[in-house]
C-alpha cells in the first residue's frame, strides 16, 4: 500500500506558483537578515561606560564560587558575571587562576561579588575608585579631629 503519489492531489496553477515563490523569497529575506542583527557591532573599541557603583580592583578567580579581590578572598554570587574587554562573558571557571585588573560591583544586600569587567589598557589607566578605601557606615569622633 503506497500512501504517497507521484503526482500533486491539487493542480498547481499560476498564482499558488507565484504564491510559493513569494514565500520563498520572504524566507530568504528573512533568514539574510537574522544573523546580521545577532552579531556583535564592530564599532565597540571606545570606552565602555561603567555604573557609578564600581570599583576597580585586582580580581583572581581561585575556583568556581571563590575569587580573591586585592588580596582578600570573596564569594561570587551565583549569578556573577565576569565580562570580557569585549563585552562578551566569560565562564569563571576557564579563568580558574589568573589574575586581572576589573572594575567590579558588590552586591549590597550579600555582599557577593556580582559583575566584573576585565579592563582593556585604556581603561586600566582611568582613574576610578579603590577597594582599598575604608568604608563604614558610622562616624567617630577622630573622624572630625582628622579634618
Amino acid at each position: 500500500m503506497n500512501r504517497c503519489t507521484t503526482t500533486p492531489s491539487f493542480p498547481l496553477t499560476a498564482s499558488s506558483r507565484a504564491r510559493q515563490f513569494m514565500a520563498g523569497v520572504a524566507c530568504a529575506l528573512l533568514c539574510t537578515a537574522l544573523p546580521a542583527a545577532a552579531q556583535v557591532q564592530p564599532g565597540l573599541g571606545g570606552m565602555r561606560t561603567f555604573p557609578d557603583a564600581a570599583q576597580r580592583g585586582n580580581l583572581t578567580i581561585t575556583s568556581v564560587s571563590e575569587a580573591s579581590l586585592n588580596g582578600r578572598p570573596i564569594r561570587m554570587a551565583p549569578g556573577m558575571r565576569l565580562l570580557s574587554p569585549q563585552n562578551t562573558l566569560v565562564m569563571p571557571h576557564t579563568v580558574v587562576g589568573q589574575s586581572y585588573k576589573v572594575n567590579y560591583v558588590i552586591e549590597a544586600s550579600t555582599g557577593m561579588l556580582i559583575t566584573a569587567w576585565i579592563l582593556t589598557q585604556g581603561e586600566a589607566e582611568q582613574p576610578r575608585k579603590g577597594s582599598d578605601t575604608v568604608e563604614r557606615n558610622f562616624r567617630a569622633e577622630s573622624d572630625t579631629l582628622q579634618k
